[in-house]
């Protein structure tokens, strides 16, 4: 969608005239009917005063067309600038640039793409604006039939006009070399450079021509996109799907194709518990119907499963345009009715009403989903709800779904392939964390490690000697009854956790992937490092906001960290309603334990700093042994 198009003279006037924000602000409210910030109506003002600056040349063709806050058509991601025109040979060429105010930002060690800097009225880590650029340029080329098809070709760049560079600049550190060469990031004082960057590709004016021809074109991906995923998929060991895991993605596989071919909207609903195969249905999904010419995207609202699976499939790969096709749940607020052929959104469950760093974006991630695909896929466990803004329900769903008149099918993936297989491991932990009355059920046969400790030192040993056995695929996690300390974030050595002589770092924030990280066996991961992943073994702290009392299993929200963001909220609903808000947090607190000790494929080491609770979880796992051992004899 365009916002702002012109030419560079219709352009240079406007900003002379002082009326180039007042233009994008009226075009913002016509094309979107959004209502502008100021401080973003004050970015364009400062921001288009130095492209003012920078397009003042004879030498750049005055009919070059120009593009500002380029609404990239399939998402709900901006461009800040566009320059199009004709090269040396008559080419057709586009320069996309990212504009940056910043004056000042930190690289951060082992965060790929990733830097810090000052923004939204705090230091935020946000990808290098080189980055940015390039990864808006590879979204346009993979799924731009224009662009794909030779008729433009795009350079990317980024211009921090208030930034002073130095020697052995953060900006330029080794780690962003890689996007460095494809998108440069110039910064102030370099306008010359950039004007030099604009004029290898802009020799003749174009009359905004290839800007229209990039906005009307038909959205497809690309086949060198299509080719990368199935090459990564095919062979991956991970991602092969087993007997009802194939049976669901073929109804689903059916279901995309219907609505590709007849436009009809259409809504799955996928349920399955912990380890039913959800995450490996979802991204064999989106290699094959990428395959067959489907726009199709991977949604997650945590970021730790997209990470993850992203670096499973790139291998040792480390820049690739498949990161486009994993998304947030938050970038549909702006997005057009059926804009997408199918979105496949993974642990559904923990979809949020508001979008956004503020949350003030949006109205629900359900229905703006749904409304933005012809086919919507989600795939959810309604006891995984782990944070007070949780909203991702069936009922939710199907609400959203009739309101958009979809077509809505229900399955349910059953088999269990985590936890040894075994459905009686889940029965037990749903019984007797008393979640959900599970009486008959057994672990007969069940070949599943599962110990209560006595310490915390003790699990430790465990889980390392059980990571060296698996090939680093053990892991320590801890309910958020630690502060994260803000000077340890990136440092293991600072210890968060402390129990007796037991100490450990929270998994550290210069990376995204814990679950799979060399050196994160020393680190305890959170949920939202681990829900929607899985190891062979896992130990879990259990803190005291789980205790056993009076004969019944507790759960006290005040013990929760201060740092903890899930129940944010919790304080004044309960002085507002105190039996709702006791019940908010019961669920959600056993919930989260309920997610972490089912991370495990072959075994779960659990430590209590509760010594009730840590003896009833004994007692329970006694008496069901021995029953299993009557029932064997008795048959």
């Amino acid at each position: 969608m365009l916002i702002y198009e012109g030419t560079k003279d219709k352009f240079l006037m406007s900003v002379e005239q002082d009326l180039i924000a007042i233009e994008i602000e009226n075009n913002i409210y016509k094309r979107m009917h959004r209502h502008t910030a100021k401080n973003e109506f004050r970015a364009w003002e400062n921001s288009m005063e130095y492209m003012y600056k920078v397009l003042n040349d004879q030498d750049i063709p005055s009919d070059a067309g120009i593009a500002i806050e380029y609404n990239i058509p399939q998402t709900s991601k901006r461009v800040d600038f566009l320059i199009s025109g004709y090269g040396k040979k008559d080419d057709a060429n586009v320069v996309l640039i990212e504009l940056k105010q910043w004056d000042e930002l930190e690289a951060v060690p082992g965060r790929d793409g990733l830097v810090q800097t000052y923004t939204g009225n705090a230091m935020r880590q946000v990808v290098h604006p080189s980055y940015q650029a390039w990864s808006y340029a590879m979204l346009i080329s993979d799924y731009n039939a224009s662009v794909q098809e030779g008729m433009v070709s795009i350079f990317p760049c980024a211009y921090l006009h208030n930034y002073r560079r130095r020697k052995q600049d953060p900006i330029d550190a080794r780690q962003y070399e890689p996007y460095l060469e494809d998108a440069p990031a110039f910064t102030r004082g370099e306008v010359t450079k950039l004007r030099d960057f604009i004029k290898k590709s802009i020799r003749t004016g174009d009359n905004k021509e290839l800007i229209y021809k990039i906005d009307s074109g038909r959205i497809k991906p690309s086949k060198s996109l299509q080719d990368s995923i199935a090459k990564m998929l095919e062979g991956n060991r991970e991602f092969i799907m087993l007997d009802e895991q194939k049976v669901v993605y073929e109804e689903i596989l059916n279901e995309a194709r219907c609505s590709a071919k007849d436009g009809k909207k259409r809504v799955l609903i996928v349920k399955g518990g912990p380890g039913t195969g959800k995450s490996v249905v979802a991204v064999n999904l989106l290699a094959k119907l990428t395959k067959e010419d489907q726009f199709c995207q991977y949604v997650s609202k945590n970021a730790a499963p997209r990470n993850v699976y992203r670096k499973k499939l790139k291998g040792s790969i480390r820049k690739s345009s498949v990161d486009n096709m994993f998304k947030g749940s938050g970038i549909y607020t702006e997005t057009q009715n059926n804009m997408i052929d199918t979105i496949l959104v993974d642990e559904a469950h923990r979809l949020n009403a508001k979008s956004g760093m503020f949350h003030n974006m949006g109205e629900n991630q359900i229905k703006e989903i749904i409304h933005s695909a012809k086919c919507s896929v989600f795939f959810i466990d309604e006891r995984q709800r782990v944070t007070l803004k949780d909203i991702g329900r069936i009922g939710e769903i199907r609400k959203w779904a009739e309101q958009e008149k979809a077509q809505i099918t229900e399955m349910e993936l059953l088999s269990q392939f985590r936890c040894n297989g075994s459905d009686g491991y889940l029965a037990w932990l749903d019984h007797t964390l008393e979640i959900h009355d599970t009486a008959n059920f057994d672990m007969k046969d069940i070949n599943y490690d599962i110990r209560i400790l006595d310490s915390p030192m003790e699990m430790r040993e465990l889980i390392l000697e059980k990571n060296h056995i698996s090939h680093n695929k053990a892991r320590i996690l801890a309910g958020y009854c630690w502060d994260w300390k803000k000077e340890g974030v990136n440092d293991s050595a600072v210890y968060d956790i402390k129990i007796g002589d037991f100490e450990i770092s929270w998994n550290l924030k210069n990376t995204t992937t814990f679950a799979i990280d060399e050196d994160s066996v020393h680190e305890a991961g959170c949920i939202h490092t681990s829900q929607g992943l899985e190891f062979d073994y896992v130990g879990v702290i259990i803190g005291d906001d789980m205790r056993y009392e009076n004969g019944t299993v507790i759960t006290d929200f005040t013990k929760r960290a201060r740092t903890d963001q899930s129940l944010k909220g919790i304080k004044k609903l309960y002085k507002e309603n105190p039996v709702r808000a006791k019940k908010e947090a019961d669920e959600i607190i056993k919930n989260t334990y309920r997610a972490l000790m089912t991370r495990g494929m072959k075994g779960c080491y659990i430590y209590c700093t509760d010594q009730n609770l840590s003896a009833y979880l004994k007692k329970c796992l006694e008496i069901q042994r021995v029953r299993d051992k009557d029932d064997k004899r008795n048959h």
